[in-house]
């Protein structure tokens, strides 16, 4: 059942804090500010992790034809099991949008506290999200964006965009004293908004340091494409000095036709975070120097929000006393000096 529980609790400031906030509420009011005064900032941490009324969380997403989808179905459920109070049902993942917005709509009929969607298309499941709002029934939009804003009450978004920007910056770090560097890149699904927009993260932050992009192919998110495109890239370019390939699933493929050609003139990074870049990072035994995070955890920090928002509970380290509407997560770069930081948090 939807709980109703409006927990408030005072904010406890440090003596530097307190001594700010007093100096700005004498400021405003030309006297000293009690207690009360102080700001409200809904519940904390701890009331949060406490067991509350228990909701009923439904969650729909694509079906798991890459590693990284599979790492997000398997991330929401290992986040709803962390929850004594959480009954979690998962639709049957599906890449067809008509079967997804059946399942929303059975969530809705259903009477569920909250749903968690990462769309198959988010401008098609649009209008079912913005139905199931309307029946009062909050939705945790992640990854793939709907075309309303009215379709979610929170978003959870990896940046795409700064995928490219941390992609940019690594290999300018690397090449920017050297302004006739080769820089090449192997893209994803071209079509897609994600990968426009990790390219122009790209070449934004490359442009900043006096670098292009001189060589560049679209793969598939695939094993083959990604071997495809590689062998397609090494053939036109005799020499390179760096690569950025988008996506560590295909990069699998990406690394086969650097092997098989025989290169090893350049330095590559890649994309999203998966266990085997993570690992032949650590192994500083290929040309795979770094990766950059697009994270997997998209969907557990969306149970995890679902919940709060079911129990109306905030956020326990913001001041303000709400749930963010929008959450864009890091892109952070992966080496050999940081990658004991991030591999648990790796995907197969």
């Amino acid at each position: 059942m939807r709980s109703h529980l409006k927990a408030r609790t005072r904010l406890v400031l440090t003596a530097t804090a307190v001594a700010a906030a007093a100096g700005l509420l004498a400021g405003c009011t030309g006297s000293g500010a009690d207690e009360e005064n102080v700001v409200d900032q809904g519940t904390t941490s701890e009331e949060n992790a406490e067991s509350g009324d228990t909701v009923v969380i439904g969650f729909s997403g694509p079906a798991a034809d890459h590693g990284w989808l599979g790492a997000i179905n398997s991330g929401a459920q290992a986040a709803a099991d962390s929850f004594d109070d959480v009954d979690f049902r998962v639709a049957e993942g599906t890449n067809d949008p008509i079967a997804q917005i059946a399942a929303v709509e059975t969530f809705v009929n259903d009477g569920v506290d909250a749903i968690v969607l990462l769309p198959s298309d988010g401008a098609a499941l649009t209008e079912a999200a913005i139905a199931a709002m309307e029946a009062g029934v909050p939705v945790i939009n992640v990854d793939r964006e709907f075309s309303s804003p009215f379709a979610a009450r929170t978003t959870i978004l990896g940046d795409n965009y700064g995928m490219g920007v941390s992609a940019g910056t690594y290999i300018c770090e690397q090449l920017g004293d050297n302004p006739d560097a080769i820089v090449a890149e192997i893209a994803g699904i071209d079509s897609l908004p994600l990968t426009q927009d990790r390219s122009q993260g790209f070449a934004d932050a490359l442009e900043d340091c006096g670098l292009e992009v001189s060589a560049r192919v679209a793969a598939d998110f695939t094993v083959a494409g990604g071997e495809a495109a590689a062998s397609q890239l090494l053939s036109a370019n005799p020499k390179i000095d760096a690569i950025w390939n988008h996506d560590d699933d295909q990069g699998v493929g990406v690394l086969a036709a650097i092997d098989s050609a025989g290169r090893d003139e350049f330095f590559m990074m890649g994309g999203a975070g998966s266990r085997s870049a993570m690992e032949a990072i650590e192994a500083d035994d290929t040309v795979l120097k770094a990766t950059v995070i697009y994270p997997s955890t998209q969907a557990a920090d969306g149970v995890a929000l679902a919940r709060l928002i079911a129990q109306s509970k905030t956020m326990g380290d913001l001041i303000t006393p709400s749930i963010p509407n929008r959450v864009v997560l890091d892109a952070p770069v992966v080496t050999k000096e940081n990658v004991d930081q991030y591999i648990d948090l790796s995907f197969e």
